[in-house]
């Protein structure tokens, strides 16, 4: 086979997306937070983008609409250029002048001394930065903390430092201790010794290798003298986990009554010690579209709060005029910042134009959801919206992202309007999220000593015009951590035991 070079020329059909699409496209699925950081590196790259600040007066020059241009705008930009041109040709010295003491004027006027101010300026009361900076304390460090007062020679600190490295969020060790000896270079009953000082850290059972050894840590730290827990702990936890006491309490030879007494110690020991030093933090969600209700409508409108709102600078704009006889070099340096920042403009007000219809189709859609409760929430797909729309599927799922919304009955993330729908038997479409309510209710008050099975619950909502399969009712069940009848039943039981 030979190998050799040659040029051909072909023709194909490729499907690339311009910038300008791309930014508009990566706009959708932000959210304030984001929007904001990506406002500022755009304000840092293009100098013909800036701030408006709200003030009483704004010059009018100032204002550009954030429109697309279009052909004839691009045409007639060198004609308009030529005309300013010409006219600061016509006034090249008192013209710069007066226009070097407009820009002044606009932009330092509120550091310029004006006379006599009725009132002095309040002095705030500005917090320390020891105030203002906080770090949660992470279990790693606080162990190692612990170790460094505990363990002072250079090799049992090296092992408990190995040792707490490979300790997860639950507190468990989660590599074998041949492992970890060999890494450590130390003999494997000098590697459990750290371990089973560790173990008594806080918190206690850090550093266990199973449930077992952590439960059995914490009640050795505690002085449980129960050895009915303690057998339960080391050789019939899966009955433990099943509920099944019956089978517990005839293993054990203990009345069932009994049972739940040594159950209630196992109880308040922490099977996830690690979790207390967890770094996950409560998360406030911040709506992007805000729901009111005005008479018997429902207005729809966008959080922009803390979005800046932007326009292009009049001064580059009259340099931009300037440059095109003057400096062609300018000129098109110019010329492609303008594009960039109108192209930026009209992103943002397509991203808000979109999210408006998304919003406003969600909710007349939800409409009897929104003032009625669950029983009323219908189906919803992003087909659906996006064919209402005239947009594509994929634009409503960036639209949906991260998105939350407040309404009269709540917070809730675009996402959870989106499920699918089950056919009732007269034709009409029945959410999937209305059967999880019923089926949740009929859970809740069903009798306890002979709680339903699914094939009842199935049974149940069948005669409610809510068709569904066995299995569809379990899976449902599984979602709403619902466990099945036998394990309900067993806890009824040991709970009215006395």
């Amino acid at each position: 086979m030979i190998m050799k070079q040659r040029l051909d020329q072909r023709q194909v059909q490729k499907l690339i997306l311009a910038p300008a699409l791309q930014q508009a496209i990566k706009l959708l699925p932000l959210t304030n937070l984001e929007l904001i950081e990506v406002i500022d590196e755009e304000l840092s790259s293009n100098p013909l983008l800036e701030i408006e600040e709200e003030t009483a007066e704004k010059k009018p020059e100032a204002e550009v609409p954030a429109a697309e241009p279009g052909p004839e705008a691009e045409k007639a930009e060198p004609a308009e250029g030529e005309a300013e041109s010409a006219a600061a040709g016509e006034t090249a010295e008192g013209g710069a002048e007066n226009y070097e003491e407009i820009e002044f004027d606009s932009y330092f006027q509120e550091y310029i001394d004006d006379g006599f101010r009725p009132f002095p300026q309040e002095r705030k009361e500005v917090p320390s930065l020891e105030n203002t900076l906080s770090k949660s304390l992470s279990l790693w460090d606080h162990l190692n903390w612990q170790a460094n007062l505990t363990f002072f020679d250079p090799a049992p600190r090296d092992i408990a430092e190995r040792i707490i490295g490979n300790i997860n969020e639950d507190g468990y060790l989660i590599i074998p201790l041949e492992e970890l000896a060999q890494a450590c270079g130390a003999p494997l009953e000098k590697v459990d010794e750290v371990r089973a000082k560790i173990k008594m850290f806080d918190p206690v059972g850090v550093g266990s290798l199973d449930l077992k050894e952590c439960l059995l840590a914490q009640m050795d730290h505690l002085q449980i003298k129960d050895d009915i827990a303690r057998t339960i702990i080391l050789e019939h936890l899966p009955l433990l986990e099943r509920s099944d006491f019956a089978h517990l309490s005839k293993l054990l030879g203990v009345p069932l009554a009994s049972i739940k007494y040594h159950i209630e110690i196992i109880k308040r020991l922490d099977p996830a010690p690690g979790r207390k030093y967890s770094e996950d933090r409560t998360v406030y969600v911040v709506p992007d579209i805000i729901v009111t209700r005005e008479g018997n409508d429902l207005k729809i409108s966008i959080n922009d709060e803390g979005l800046p709102r932007l326009r292009i600078n009049a001064y580059y704009k009259t340099l931009l005029a300037k440059a095109f006889k003057e400096n062609p070099d300018a000129y098109r340096f110019l010329k492609d910042k303008m594009n960039k920042a109108l192209w930026f403009l009209r992103s943002l007000d397509q991203r808000d134009q979109t999210i408006y219809k998304v919003a406003r189709y969600i909710v007349d859609k939800q409409r009897d959801f929104i003032e009625k409760g669950m029983d009323f929430i219908k189906p919803l797909t992003l087909i659906e919206i996006a064919q209402e729309i005239g947009v594509h599927e994929s634009t409503v799922g960036r639209v949906v992202a991260n998105k939350y919304l407040i309404t009269p009955r709540g917070v809730f993330s675009m996402k959870y309007f989106f499920h699918k729908a089950l056919h009732g038997d007269f034709g009409e479409d029945i959410s999937s999220l209305r059967i999880k309510e019923r089926l949740r209710k009929l859970v809740g008050s069903e009798d306890k000593n002979n709680p339903f099975s699914d094939m009842e619950i199935e049974e149940i909502l069948a005669r409610e015009n809510f068709k569904i399969a066995r299995r569809t009712v379990a899976k449902y069940r599984k979602q709403l951590n619902i466990q099945p009848s036998h394990i309900r039943k067993r806890k009824f039981i040991m709970e009215g035991t006395s």
